[in-house]
């Protein structure tokens, strides 16, 4: 915005020297012609008398003469504008005098160049300056005038005549400054507008630039007039002005022909086919004349993931509140039931007990999972040698799981290096094993841990890969979701919670596609 209003005040300096630089190469064409017509004596071309031609000829070669040096002045000398401009002004009220002492006063008819050369001065100056130059020009006028009666015959008619001369040059400045300051509060009042203008446009193109949705402005055709960086993203293009909507998504084109034919506030979910995301688009009409139409563009999966950090923020807060008051009592409750099982010795009421003591095992996990949650941010993230990690997590597993020995295997590949939190990645890893060993055959090497790394640039893959039952089409859309379990007895927060700590630690965790069993993955990095 500062920019802007720098550039305006520079144009206003400009105008002014450009209009100083019109009124000096008017005046080159003046003395020019002045030059020229002494040059043509005797002729019908000659604008002044032929008496005194001499003196002619001197004062016009140096009035052309000055009045070129002047206009160089404005071009290579743009230094103290009313001094300049008084120069020339001086100069020509000298010249215009002798001259027209010489054609014989203000019948010769010179007298109007000074009217001609005010009324310039006046708007070229814009300031009070041109009273002054009216006053200067009034007593050359008188003195030439009075000059003339002294030498020749007195005659009250012209002193009459210079009067009524003198008082018309100080009505042509008045007008002039009157007319100068309309200028100068019109270009004042243009040049405010359009620092305003500059910002504003400044402002919203910021604005349109930063937005999270994605703007295109589409002709009548079809065509695409304007978007924003968001749009290219969207789209999975380059600079997608020029070109047809059908040109890149034509769901998008049908959809805006539908939009042409019938109009509605509805949005259009489409999916962009260079970079695959679900989009939502609507089309609001700009009134402008050309029937021009906007399309915002959403990005669905930005939205869901908005939604699902406001469904865990208020998770966390509900579980923050009561998991104090759901273990306490949930505490007192197993610890009577390990009493009470303790002296009961009927087979039912074992049972009974048994199943109560399960379920409130249950519950102390699901809060367990739930608020590790709220420590998902907190990652403290170091090298992790695999090679060592994996066996003494595994053999870890298999002692408190009661897992049998031998079924889960170990392939590192590499340096076998991952940057990660050591607490998360020992809970990360503690769910995909738990997830695989149920779903595994159980036999030797039904669970392979494999280790890539090298694949790119400071790239590491961890795989945890289980050779049970393939994953059918319909669950796998659903397997990070919280509270998505095919367990009677699981929380269903154990592969949700495992991807939310890869996220947490610059890292991604994906279910891959295979042909036999299931194969999660790590994709993450060795270097921070």
């Amino acid at each position: 915005m500062i920019n802007a209003g720098v550039t305006a005040v520079g144009q206003q300096s400009d105008a002014l020297w450009k209009s100083l630089r019109y009124f000096n190469s008017y005046r080159v064409c003046i003395a020019g012609l002045l030059f020229l017509s002494v040059l043509l004596q005797p002729s019908s071309f000659s604008l002044l008398s032929s008496e005194n031609r001499h003196l002619h000829l001197a004062v016009t070669s140096v009035y052309l003469l000055v009045t070129t040096v002047s206009l160089a002045g404005v071009h290579f000398w743009r230094r103290r504008f009313n001094m300049q401009l008084s120069l020339n002004v001086l100069a020509d009220i000298l010249v215009f005098t002798l001259l027209m002492h010489a054609g014989g006063g203000l019948r010769s008819g010179l007298g109007a160049m000074f009217l001609v050369m005010l009324a310039g001065a006046g708007l070229v100056g814009q300031g009070r300056l041109v009273l002054f130059y009216a006053a200067v020009a009034t007593i050359a006028v008188l003195v030439e005038q009075s000059w003339r009666a002294v030498v020749s015959d007195f005659e009250i008619a012209d002193f009459f005549q210079a009067g009524l001369f003198c008082a018309a040059l100080f009505c042509v400045a008045i007008i002039a400054r009157l007319l100068a300051s309309r200028v100068i509060a019109n270009e004042e009042l243009a040049r405010r507008r359009g620092v305003e203008l500059s910002n504003q446009i400044l402002i919203s193109r910021r604005v349109i630039e930063e937005m999270q949705d994605g703007v295109l402005v589409i002709g009548c055709d079809g065509g695409v007039k304007l978007h924003n960086p968001r749009a290219e993203q969207l789209l999975g293009l380059g600079d997608p002005t020029g070109r047809m909507l059908v040109d890149y998504s034509t769901e998008l084109a049908r959809g805006f022909a539908s939009w042409c034919q019938h109009a509605s506030d509805l949005p259009l979910l489409v999916r962009a086919p260079a970079s695959g995301m679900q989009l939502r688009a609507r089309f609001v009409s700009t009134d402008s004349a050309g029937g021009d139409v906007l399309v915002f563009l959403e990005d669905t999966g930005r939205l869901q993931e908005q939604a699902r950090q406001l469904k865990l923020a208020a998770l966390g807060r509900l579980t923050a509140n009561i998991a104090h008051e759901i273990r306490n009592p949930l505490s007192a409750i197993t610890h009577a039931g390990e009493l009470v099982r303790e002296d009961c010795h009927d087979p039912v009421s074992i049972r009974l007990l048994n199943i109560m003591l399960d379920n409130a095992q249950r519950v102390e996990r699901i809060v367990s999972d739930v608020l590790d949650l709220g420590r998902r941010d907190r990652a403290h993230r170091e090298k992790i040698d695999l090679r060592q990690a994996l066996p003494n997590l595994i053999e870890e597993y298999t002692l408190k799981e009661a897992a049998l020995a031998g079924i889960t295997q170990v392939d590192c590949r590499g340096i076998a290096i991952l940057f990660f939190d050591r607490s998360h990645f020992h809970q990360v890893m503690w769910n995909l094993l738990g997830n695989a060993l149920r779903h595994s055959s159980g036999g030797q090497g039904g669970v392979v841990v494999r280790v890539y790394d090298g694949l790119r640039d400071g790239s590491v893959e961890l795989h945890v890969i289980n050779d049970g039952e393939v994953i059918d089409e319909e669950n796998r859309e659903h397997v990070f979701e919280p509270f998505f379990t095919t367990r009677s007895s699981g929380t269903g927060l154990g592969l949700y919670i495992a991807r939310e700590l890869c996220e947490a630690n610059g890292a991604r965790l994906e279910l891959l596609n295979s042909e036999s069993g299931t194969d999660f993955c790590i994709f993450g990095r060795a270097v921070e």
